[in-house]
């Protein structure tokens, strides 16, 4: 039997260390079910620390009658591993649609214990949607240089030849060479955007309080597009400063938080944008263009309660020229991606019928490392201040 002492007896050194480095949630399971020992990805994917995981029944974590606990029985008594994908572990408490692929596998060296490992599929199917988002952004990049100079200057012609012709044209030709003019202008409009794809200029990057930003973000709102709109903000006062371009983040949530209220705008009362913070300290990913992985623990999410994005856009939802609006141009989220792509930053959206998520996550201010980074690559940077509350 086992003993209580080898129950809390926590893992070596070096495996703690190797379990650590892995991006997935892995947990070591005792014979009562009890959590013996966990990761940082897995404090991370519970919302709690190890410290409290480490006094947990497994069964307080998972839902009631969780195909989870059946797979660890299965192993403890068949002393085999096995594999199960697409997995339901969602909770009100850590957020009702988690899916998973389970890993289970017998300890050899302890008896009965069990070792758990999850893959988040929102998490391995977010890298490869950034990877598809990356290579439509360079898609695009290549399009906009050919358009700017291929369309606008003949178009500046058509729309200087419609202004001639407007000078002699009666009142009812005028009517067309207007209408000549007003669609030249929306397609140089349409290029322009799109020209901030190619605009790989560094940017100067410091600390920001992104509740400034979102405050800022809901006054511009509320006092235009969302007038009418019910607001709930959710914060973490404690959140660190995020590294970044504060005038582009005011770009990336007032587009995020356009799209929500439109997407409730048929609600009348009962329309609903939800704004939270929060901090995540296990989520390290393998973001593109990073040779290894980074910490990205600042969560900022922008929610609605609206219809929902249709299930086949959302695989590429961010990409460019995909949109759900009938006027839309479908640049709006690309250029979102591109700008929090630009910062070392991940976004992902889940949908469903009235409760949809734009979630953002980037990294934290450094200012020692920051500092170094500028001086290194000449790039305008903010030296070390003496407090991190940014403006």
């Amino acid at each position: 039997m086992t003993s209580a002492a080898e129950h809390r007896r926590p893992l070596p050194t070096d495996s703690e260390a190797i379990l650590n480095a892995l991006p997935n949630p892995v947990l070591l399971v005792a014979p009562d079910g009890r959590i013996v020992d966990a990761n940082i990805a897995a404090e991370s994917f519970f919302e709690i620390s190890t410290q409290f995981l480490r006094r947990q029944s497994l069964k307080e974590l998972v839902p009631f009658g969780s195909p989870l606990l059946a797979l660890i029985d299965q192993v403890r008594s068949s002393s085999s591993p096995v594999n199960e994908y697409k997995v339901d572990l969602g909770t009100p408490r850590i957020g009702g649609d988690r899916q998973v692929d389970l890993h289970v596998a017998p300890l050899t060296e302890r008896p009965g214990h069990i070792v758990v490992m999850l893959q988040e599929r929102t998490i391995a199917d977010k890298m490869d949607r950034q990877l598809t988002h990356r290579s439509a952004a360079r898609s695009v990049i290549a399009l906009a240089a050919m358009l700017a100079h291929e369309i606008k200057n003949p178009l500046s012609g058509i729309r200087g030849a419609a202004q001639l012709l407007e000078q002699a044209a009666s009142s009812e030709d005028r009517m067309l060479t207007r209408l000549i003019c007003d669609e030249a202008d929306r397609i140089v409009t349409l290029v322009d955007r799109m020209e901030v794809f190619g605009d790989d200029r560094p940017v100067a990057r410091g600390p920001v309080n992104i509740h400034s930003v979102l405050d800022h973000v809901k006054r511009l709102a509320q006092s235009g597009f969302a007038r009418n709109i019910r607001f709930i903000e959710e914060y973490d006062p404690s959140l660190p400063p995020v590294l970044a371009n504060q005038d582009q983040l005011i770009q990336v949530f007032l587009n995020l938080v356009k799209n929500a209220a439109e997407a409730v705008a048929d609600l009348g009362s009962d329309a609903e944008i939800q704004l939270t913070t929060a901090f995540r300290p296990g989520v390290r990913l393998s973001v593109p263009g990073k040779k290894s992985r980074v910490s990205l623990p600042l969560e900022f999410c922008v929610k609605d309660n609206g219809s929902g994005v249709p299930e086949d856009l959302l695989p590429n939802l961010f990409d460019p020229f995909v949109t759900t609006k009938q006027t839309g141009s479908g640049l709006g989220l690309a250029l979102v991606a591109k700008i929090v792509g630009d910062h070392g930053g991940i976004i992902e959206c889940e949908s469903q019928p009235r409760k949809t998520t734009f979630r953002v996550l980037m990294p934290m201010f450094n200012p020692a490392k920051q500092f170094d980074q500028s001086n290194r690559d000449g790039v305008p940077g903010t030296p070390p201040p003496a407090s991190q509350n940014a403006r």
